[in-house]
């Protein structure tokens, strides 16, 4: 992809390659702070191993898996599965970034670190769901070979700045989602376990507004478009996963993950923290960008408006029922 701005001191093209190059002396100082504030961890520290037992196979003494066997809330189960079958597909997110990223320099070695770190959350994830039994294994089997086998193709894979941009939101809507899965999970050490994660999931996010915030620097306009393409066409990984759409509606229900939270803690948060509503100085297509921008924030906060009265009567309807 070839893209210009009238910002960069003259009309030359920039192409993928030479804005990579720009920004490396950037993600080489983000780099070193994260590996001055990023903490080792063990995944075997978070999972309850004595609860666990064997399930029917090679084994005897195996105990089939009943839906009762487990203190973790529906929501909470559910958002579990999602959660883990997102970070399943981490080898194509692997491929992903490392195709436009590169494996080379202070790039590569994020590239690198980053996947290492991310491998940590789906392992500990599934150790605490098949030792707490919390769903069935086979299920949660059948369904990670269905959403692997489909692989993943990022819908910013032909911009870098656009993928920089989608990662910046997406790391921290990641790290909300987990939290939340945590608080509604009803059980503290899947509390504890889903928080360590999303400890990771905020570095993660730091390093990449960072990164998208020198791009503004650089190439103000074409940054502020690719923001703008982003936000309003934001998916999050795991859209394409089996019953991902009714997944999603159960966990907009039981406050998980809805418009609210989206507009509310994930956008929000990142234009704030970058101004970007702020930047002037844009020319004509930086300007329009950050004016579609600001429309489609504000009709996203009117149909979440709409969503919590919704929920705010669904409510009532049961608590009426349950004083019935």
């Amino acid at each position: 992809m070839t893209i210009t701005s009238p910002h960069l001191g003259s009309s030359k093209a920039w192409t993928d390659a030479q804005l990579l190059y720009a920004l490396e002396e950037v993600v080489e100082k983000e780099l070193n702070r994260h590996l001055k504030v990023a903490k080792d961890w063990m995944p075997h520290e978070y999972v309850p191993f004595s609860d666990g037992r064997n399930f029917p196979g090679i084994f005897e003494d195996g105990e089939a898996w009943a839906a009762d066997q487990s203190k973790v809330t529906d929501i909470g189960k559910i958002a579990l599965v999602v959660n883990l079958l997102t970070e399943d597909n981490l080898p194509s997110y692997h491929h992903e970034i490392a195709s436009l990223f590169g494996r080379d320099g202070a790039w590569g070695t994020w590239v690198h670190r980053w996947t290492a770190e991310e491998g940590r959350h789906g392992i500990v994830m599934r150790d605490y769901l098949l030792t707490s039994r919390a769903v069935d294994p086979d299920k949660l089997e059948q369904f990670r070979m269905a959403h692997m086998a489909e692989g993943f193709e990022s819908d910013n894979r032909h911009s870098m700045l656009h993928s920089v941009a989608y990662v910046a939101f997406q790391e921290l809507a990641t790290r909300v989602s987990h939290r939340n899965t945590g608080h509604q999970s009803g059980d503290p050490v899947c509390d504890r376990m889903l928080a360590r994660i999303a400890t990771d999931e905020n570095l993660h996010m730091v390093f990449y507004r960072n990164l998208l915030g020198a791009a503004f620097e650089l190439a103000p306009d074409l940054t502020m478009q690719a923001v703008r393409d982003v936000v309003v066409n934001f998916r999050m990984p795991g859209h394409g996963m089996p019953g991902f759409e009714r997944a999603a509606a159960q966990m907009a229900i039981g406050e998980i993950y809805n418009m609210r939270i989206h507009h509310d803690d994930v956008i929000q948060p990142v234009l704030r923290f970058l101004k970007v509503m702020s930047i002037d100085g844009l020319g004509p297509e930086g300007a329009k960008a950050q004016e579609e921008l600001g429309l489609y924030m504000g009709g996203l906060d009117s149909e979440a408006s709409k969503f919590d009265e919704k929920l705010a009567a669904r409510k009532a309807r049961m608590a009426a029922r349950g004083r019935a």
